[in-house]
């Protein structure tokens, strides 16, 4: 992890994050050392995506969850590595002419751009098995394998990732400019619960699950995982109208200019900075019972709100 990226953390976790995303580099250098079968141009296209510059807050979540339950990091790192898997597959699809049509992802050209469309749709179809693969054979005993797969389909599925996915596409503020604010906001909430907030809770419970935790200590971060999704998507939506595509590492603005339905466009950007820290709060009042050992988690939903870029 480069300095400019550790001293986006709090200083009292930037260490530890250091320390936690050597170890996820690691194995994802390794998982995509793949062998001469696989063609070089489809082997640069994936390397290119899923090592590229990132915070990889999913997979240290993933991490920081096996710990707080007390459990191996070795045998949560699978888990992490394939979350980065899926979330990166879901970004060079995002960024194709046919969805979001960005040129521009984590300061670099779009895998589209830097390779060509065909390339980067196979990229992204070749992420999503290598994800199941690595932790059907990687995670142990099998049956915890068996869970972590299924937690991680649903969440990466039809009526999560890519259900919120195909909403945030279709909805649009003029179409809803007739509906009640409660009903806006709802829609709203109701995608990015999905399209964001499902890979950040499935990556808590997944670490949990490595971990052996109860079914309560599951909910617990499941809960908190889900509440900063939603935090999250309210920074990045008023991101996309205050920061520079420099500061971001993305073009920014597109959202408004698409008439897309977001938190500023809803309530407002006061109201908006409102809620993400009352998503934050309540993320950390589900992590409560765990006293001291959450801290990370307090500091990590801080952060989120309180980020620039």
């Amino acid at each position: 992890m480069s300095a400019s990226e550790t001293a986006l953390f709090p200083p009292e976790i930037a260490p530890e994050v250091a320390r936690l995303r050597g170890l996820i580099e690691s194995r994802l250098d390794e998982y995509t050392q793949f062998d001469g079968e696989c063609p070089d141009s489809l082997r640069e296209a994936v390397r290119y995506a899923l090592l590229a510059p990132g915070k990889r807050i999913r997979p240290l979540l993933v991490l920081t969850a096996a710990r707080i339950c007390g459990g191996d990091l070795k045998n949560a790192l699978p888990s992490a590595c394939a979350v980065e898997m899926i979330h990166a597959y879901s970004l060079i699809h995002d960024d194709l002419p046919a969805m979001d049509d960005d040129d521009i992802r984590r300061g670099r050209p779009t895998v589209h751009i830097e390779f060509d469309e065909a390339t980067a749709i196979l990229a992204g179809d070749a992420l999503i098995p290598l994800a199941f693969e690595v932790v059907s054979r990687d995670t142990q005993p099998a049956e915890v394998a068996a869970q972590c797969v299924v937690r991680l389909a649903r969440a990466a599925g039809p009526c999560h990732l890519v259900g919120g996915q195909i909403d945030d596409l279709s909805f649009q503020l003029s179409e809803t400019s007739d509906e009640p604010f409660d009903t806006k906001l709802e829609s709203l909430e109701r995608i990015h619960r999905r399209k964001t907030g499902s890979l950040l809770a499935v990556s808590l419970e997944l670490g949990a699950i490595t971990a052996g935790a109860s079914q309560e200590d599951r909910k617990r971060l499941t809960d908190y995982g889900r509440h900063l999704g939603l935090a999250f998507q309210i920074v990045d939506d008023l991101l996309d109208l205050r920061a520079t595509s420099e500061d971001m590492g993305k073009q920014t603005g597109k959202d408004a200019e698409r008439g897309k339905l977001t938190y500023p466009a809803v309530l407002g950007e006061a109201e908006s900075e409102v809620r993400a820290r009352q998503m934050a709060g309540a993320a950390m009042e589900a992590v409560e019972p765990f006293g001291e050992a959450a801290a990370s988690l307090n500091l990590l939903a801080q952060f989120v709100v309180e980020r620039t870029r």
